[in-house]
């Protein structure tokens, strides 16, 4: 009993439990990118235009990217007090917009509305920044794939409340509504005890490699399951027992990975390795006496820093570090007998913990900010107006590519994990190159989006789809190695801003301006020639009749693709500068000693 009860805590300690834990919680927390499927019941049921709805979507948008108060709740907070209170705010935003759509009370104003959709929604903010603190913290050396992972089922999370409202089958539109207030919500009451650090550092295994290969597994199987279903509903009317079994399977696949650490709490022969994280931690004191020991030494090695020669980078390996080290041993000695005064650091260098002010003031910061803005902004544009883009060309079944962009970007955030986790783990190089590629891939896809040739649209979709995925998995790990893990949560909320921004301009602007511009002169073309063929007695009629502001042709997001490509690739550049000034900090973290 005493061994089952110890192997029982190492499974509720175990760093694999809480990544699996977080990626559920995770499965839930893209409550925003259902809105597609709420708006037209809300509109539907209170009587709104679609000005109005666009409003509620603004709103929604704020919710999803203004975390701020989530990032300082995390770090002030225990993690499942900020995840209690983001299941609140879900619970009580969208729960009182199911009482209004359902008449329970009295109907509020469209500012109120405004406002309990950004309550309801901002609750994922919650979610998603207390799964990416945990597990980061937890999976120190795995950054990539974690962020990558998590942010993925982020994004799928819209299609898998969908398939389990599809399964509930209830002929009240407004459940969905009711599903997206009370499901989120008891899933996260549920697991927020146990999404948390664990010292995980402590606890890597041999065996990782082949966890993380099954987990990766698991995704591209439920994104290929998800894309079966999403085309055999659309092609075949399927009975509710099959989309029941069908939604079975889908939950089934969720909890697969719960496997890993069942195998490794319960199973596994190393128990020194199990329950090595149960040991007690360094006394304060033993902690202490060592930071003050080792102080001077990391003045010194800041100082060299400083003092070396520019020249010195720019030496081969080898003779790089014995450079460095005789300037290490004399401005030990000149210290030691009073010759030098060693000047202390006014603040954190790249690598270490920074606040988020600390990390405002710093060009690698906006760096990594602006290009995440030019990259995402771009395309989320694409994502806000491909049902317009696919309809201009000619396309009837616009809904296809929507779903197909979901599950690239999808793949785009476990892949940009993956692959960036290579480049920083076995060439010690920096992560913004990873980014700086799928920056290029996105300028191509809205290139070929320009071009409208024959089959554009699903090659644009394919690389517009997987270069933005790739932003979320690779900016997070990037951000949390220059800038620490300490404030992590309220530096990555900071940077999610970028993403609104950079759709405001791009889309509510340029390409919406580009478009209406376009189609009034198509509509004014139209008119003309309308009047041209029209006998006089009806030109008093035709004059009476507006006409709808629709564009059609490639020539509708001709140049607002163009403008898109040439975002992407300045977005390029300023990975690339990042690339440069940042080649030292990924040496340090990731750098093989050499022999």
């Amino acid at each position: 009993m005493v061994e089952v009860g110890r192997r029982v805590r190492g499974f509720l300690r175990n760093r694999w439990l809480v990544f699996v834990a977080a990626m559920w919680m995770q499965s839930c927390a893209g409550v925003g990118y259902l809105f597609g499927s709420l708006s037209p019941v809300i509109k539907a049921s209170l009587g709104y235009n679609q000005r109005q709805v666009a409003g509620l979507g603004v709103a929604k948008d704020l919710g999803d990217s203004v975390g701020f108060l989530a990032g300082t709740l995390c770090a002030v907070l225990p993690l499942w007090a900020a995840l209690l209170v983001g299941a609140a705010q879900n619970l009580v935003g969208y729960g009182w917009v199911w009482l209004a759509v359902t008449r329970r009370v009295p109907v509020p104003p469209l500012w109120a509305m405004c406002i309990l959709i950004f309550i309801g929604n901002n609750g994922e903010t919650y979610f998603n920044t207390a799964a990416l603190v945990s597990c980061v913290q937890n999976f120190p050396k795995s950054r990539g794939p974690i962020v990558g992972i998590l942010k993925g089922f982020a994004g799928l999370s819209g299609a898998i409340l969908t398939q389990i409202y599809a399964m509930i089958h209830s002929p009240d539109h407004a459940a969905l509504i009711f599903m997206v207030a009370v499901g989120p919500t008891m899933v996260v009451i549920a697991l927020m005890f146990i999404v948390r650090p664990v010292g995980g550092h402590r606890q890597v295994r041999p065996s990782d490699g082949t966890s993380f290969t099954f987990v990766y597994s698991v995704c591209l199987l439920l994104a290929a399951y998800l894309m079966g279903i999403m085309l055999l509903e659309d092609l075949v009317n399927l009975s509710h027992s099959v989309i029941v079994l069908l939604t079975i399977i889908l939950i089934f696949l969720l909890l697969v990975p719960i496997v890993i650490p069942v195998l490794l709490s319960f199973f596994s022969d190393n128990d020194e390795s199990i329950y090595e994280l149960l040991l007690p931690s360094p006394r304060k004191e033993e902690a202490s006496a060592s930071t003050m020991s080792e102080e001077q030494h990391e003045v010194i090695l800041s100082e060299v820093e400083d003092e070396k020669p520019k020249e010195i980078d720019l030496l081969p390996a080898s003779e790089r570090q014995k450079r460095i080290a005789e300037l290490q041993a004399k401005l030990f000695q000149a210290a030691a007998v009073g010759a030098v005064r060693v000047k202390r650091r006014k603040g954190p260098r790249r690598g270490e913990d920074f606040t988020l002010m600390q990390a405002l003031i710093k060009a690698d910061f906006w760096l990594l900010f602006f290009s995440l803005l030019l990259g995402s902004g771009s395309g989320l544009t694409v994502i806000d107006n491909l049902g317009q883009m696919s309809q201009s060309l000619g396309y009837e079944e616009t809904h296809i590519f929507v779903s197909m962009i979901s599950i690239w970007n999808f793949l785009g955030r476990v892949g940009g994990g993956y692959f960036s986790e290579i480049i920083v783990k076995d060439y010690a190089y920096p992560r913004a190159i990873a980014l700086a590629t799928a920056q290029v891939l996105m300028a191509i896809g809205h290139f070929t989006f320009a071009m409208a040739w024959p089959g554009t649209m699903y090659i644009g979709t394919l690389l517009v789809g997987l270069g933005y995925g790739a932003h979320w998995a690779i900016v997070p790990a990037a951000a949390s190695e220059l800038f620490g893990m300490k404030n992590f949560g309220a530096l990555y909320n900071f940077l999610t801003v970028a993403n609104p921004a950079g759709s405001l301009v791009f889309s509510g602007i340029i390409a919406s301006g580009i478009y209406d511009a376009e189609a009034a002169k198509q509509a004014q073309q139209h008119h003309n020639s309308t009047l041209l063929a029209t006998p006089d007695r009806l030109l008093s009629m035709v004059s009476d009749v507006a006409p709808a502001l629709k564009c059609e042709g490639a020539i509708c997001f001709f140049l607002s693709s163009l403008i898109m490509s040439g975002f992407c690739i300045i977005a390029v550049v300023l990975s690339l500068i990042l690339v440069y000034r940042t080649k030292i900090v990924y040496t340090n973290l990731y750098g093989k000693p050499r022999t």
